[in-house]
């Protein structure tokens, strides 16, 4: 039985720091008090920083030289391990649109993952961006990858998966796509509307038959206009659908940050990376699935003609940006990658909280909001005075 205590910091509960302790046994937490004394735990002194849930990043294609979609476990092991560094406890692995083949590939490897012993953040499962989307706004995906709606075709990826693809990002203008949300929702898998030309009303009809998120709010999507709402006027208008955001001041203006803050609220905005493999790595060449990209000044463009295609963003400078673009207090943002990715996948009951009950999966910020230290399941994953 291992037990933990956690001591002389700031817990993030409620919305807000207060001055707690918190006791962790076998990677769960186990009691949240004022003063809690255990002689059996190991106590970890945070020597006045701040414990916060560990983040979630839904929307990543990799890190650290590793691609999603040609990353064997070891690769995914990789990622996780870098995304540790970073406060992240948990991420989905984001499936670029490819073939069939490689597709099962990737799940594959990532079952194979779940084999290992981890020294990382946990890999929560699959999203899959694409392959019903809008050639028109395809972004970085391979258009010949494109398809119309398949239903049967994502059936057998979820068989595949054990049921752990927990994120799909679809068009909800690709003919008979909005009529199998539904289907999709059946399967256990969370819908997002994105990379799309939608009009007002499908996207309206898509939210009302259960798409529950708008992928990279403002990129890859029609804009809003004055006569023509579109898609991106019915996310943000809509008071119960997520908007993620790429806070790395490339996919969208410090001040459209603050809008569609302003518009949503904090509760119903998630922040992203959207990160490729060349997070964390210098400029130069790289892949994003099928794709030829180049990095120049830490942007990454498509090679052959120059789209973005993801990013080189990291979770903890997301959160050093959310507070500089708006000026709000690292309480008020945190569950912007805490608590509202929880909420969105229905992982409430694991991670997103300092709760009892949940996994001891922790982010250890200092006096900056930088982060200091990773826990997973009571594991320390990531110290940065070890690696000084």
């Amino acid at each position: 039985m291992s037990r933990q205590l956690f001591y002389n910091g700031l817990v993030y509960m409620d919305h807000r720091f207060q001055k707690l302790c918190v006791l962790t046994e076998d990677g769960a937490i186990a009691g949240i008090g004022e003063w809690i004394s255990d002689p059996q735990a190991e106590r970890i002194d945070l020597k006045g920083r701040r414990l916060t849930p560990g983040f979630l990043d839904i929307h990543t294609h990799g890190a650290a030289g590793a691609d999603v979609n040609g990353a064997d476990p070891a690769g995914y092991e990789k990622i996780s391990c870098f995304m540790a560094s970073q406060g992240t406890v948990g991420w989905l692995g984001s499936v670029l649109t490819d073939t069939k083949e490689q597709t099962l590939a990737c799940i594959e490897a990532y079952k194979k993952w779940k084999t290992m012993e981890h020294k990382g953040a946990v890999m929560m499962g699959i999203h899959l961006e694409g392959p019903f989307l809008s050639p028109e706004y395809k972004g970085a995906m391979p258009q010949s990858l494109l398809q119309v709606k398949n239903i049967p075709l994502i059936e057998e990826y979820q068989r595949a998966a054990e049921g752990d693809i927990r994120y799909i990002t679809v068009s909800p203008e690709i003919e008979g796509m909005t009529e199998d949300i539904p289907k999709l929702k059946a399967l256990g898998i969370q819908v997002a509307i994105g990379h799309s030309g939608a009009d007002y009303d499908t996207a309206r009809a898509a939210i009302a038959n259960g798409a529950m998120a708008a992928t990279h709010t403002g990129n890859a999507m029609k804009l809003l206009h004055q006569h023509f709402p579109a898609i991106w006027g019915a996310v943000l208008e809509d008071d119960e659908v997520y908007c993620e955001i790429i806070c790395d001041g490339r996919h969208l203006h410090p001040g459209t940050v603050r809008l569609i803050l302003k518009t949503k609220g904090l509760d119903r905005v998630i922040a992203v990376t959207d990160s490729i493999m060349a997070a964390g790595l210098p400029d130069g060449e790289y892949k994003l699935g099928v794709n030829d990209v180049v990095v120049t000044d830490g942007d990454a463009k498509l090679k052959t003609n120059g789209t973005r295609a993801g990013s080189t963003l990291t979770t903890g400078k997301a959160l050093e940006n959310l507070a500089a673009f708006t000026g709000k207090p690292i309480e008020a943002l945190l569950p912007l990658l805490t608590e509202n990715p929880a909420k969105l996948l229905g992982l409430t009951d694991r991670f997103g909280y300092i709760k009892e009950n949940r996994a001891a999966s922790f982010a250890v910020l200092d006096e900056m909001g930088r982060v200091a230290e990773t826990y997973v399941e009571g594991r320390r994953v990531f110290s940065r005075d070890i690696l000084k």
